[in-house]
């Protein structure tokens, strides 16, 4: 039986990250160490509490009262941010007094990263101390009864990404990983989202995100395809950092911001543009599940 050992969440940790497979099949290791040794020597904090900020929702970050803040291209190892609207900087301080660290901005499969890459800013988090991960993301509406300006909390997702190299097996291991848990999404991270989003003046929608890698949009055949498998958004990220999330024992939510609505039939030209101004104006409703969570 395999199983995932991660560093532990001692500041002064600076081990790797191993999958191992048992005696005689060798380790796989993900050399986490300059990374945190060049987060550490600016930041020597524990937060509990993280955030990844997708598409138009980097302003968050401003509500942060930052002790440090790092460029992903001053990080070993971290992918650096091409996307549009996403800034590639590490936020450490405090949000209501309380520790958080927040990715302001993320990178996509479609920038040519493989995903071992994509996972290591999430391998970093939890050797950080982080135990609830926010993940949020723009996405596309359809489910016919969202609308434009909706927040949706994902309930579980679909994965249509292929995801090859997301834990790498060696050529002489045959046996499969063991699925981190039954639930990737927290049932309780759910429920208190809704009851602040209700408390806030707005329902939160509550459905299932379908990953694909982009990044083109999707064709008419595809919104119909992916709506009957039971999706309620597209969307082009987080299905690698929640995997890695749970591995990592993480609670996690996931948000999406619903840019746009798929109509099949009367399909209108999105432009990536119209989906960061999209997703900024959902801010608000964000910014009161973040700020609400955090405050416990």
């Amino acid at each position: 039986m395999s199983k995932v050992q991660g560093p532990k969440s001692s500041a002064s940790d600076l081990g790797p990250w191993t999958l191992d497979f048992g005696p005689g099949r060798g380790p796989w290791t993900l050399d986490i160490g300059p990374a945190l040794a060049a987060i550490r020597a600016r930041w020597s904090g524990q937060a509990p509490f993280a955030v990844i900020l997708g598409t138009g929702l980097g302003e968050l970050a401003d509500d942060v009262d930052a002790k440090a803040i790092m460029s992903y291209r001053d990080i070993p190892g971290f992918p650096r941010s091409t996307a549009l609207a996403h800034k590639g900087r590490l936020v450490c301080g405090t949000l209501g007094g309380r520790p958080i660290i927040v990715l302001q901005g993320r990178c996509h499969l479609y920038e040519g990263y493989r995903v071992h890459e994509l996972c290591i800013p999430v391998r970093v988090l939890a050797s950080l101390g982080v135990q609830t991960l926010v993940v949020t993301n723009a996405a596309g509406g359809l489910n016919p009864g969202y609308s434009v300006g909706d927040v949706m909390a994902i309930d579980d997702h679909i994965c249509l990404m292929g995801l090859p190299g997301l834990a790498p097996l060696p050529p002489i291991c045959r046996e499969r990983i063991p699925r981190a848990r039954t639930r990737l999404y927290d049932e309780g991270l759910i429920r208190r989202a809704i009851d602040l989003a209700s408390a806030s003046g707005f329902q939160l929608q509550c459905g299932v995100y379908v990953g694909v890698t982009g990044p083109s949009y999707e064709t008419r055949a595809e919104y119909r395809a992916f709506r009957r498998i039971g999706g309620d958004c597209v969307g082009m990220s987080t299905v690698p950092e929640v995997l890695t999330a749970a591995g990592c024992g993480m609670r996690v939510l996931g948000l999406s911001t619903v840019t746009n609505v798929a109509r099949p039939d009367a399909p209108e030209i999105v432009s990536a543009d119209e989906v960061a101004h999209v997703a900024a104006t959902t801010l608000p409703k964000v910014r009161q599940i973040v700020h609400g969570l955090i405050a416990g």
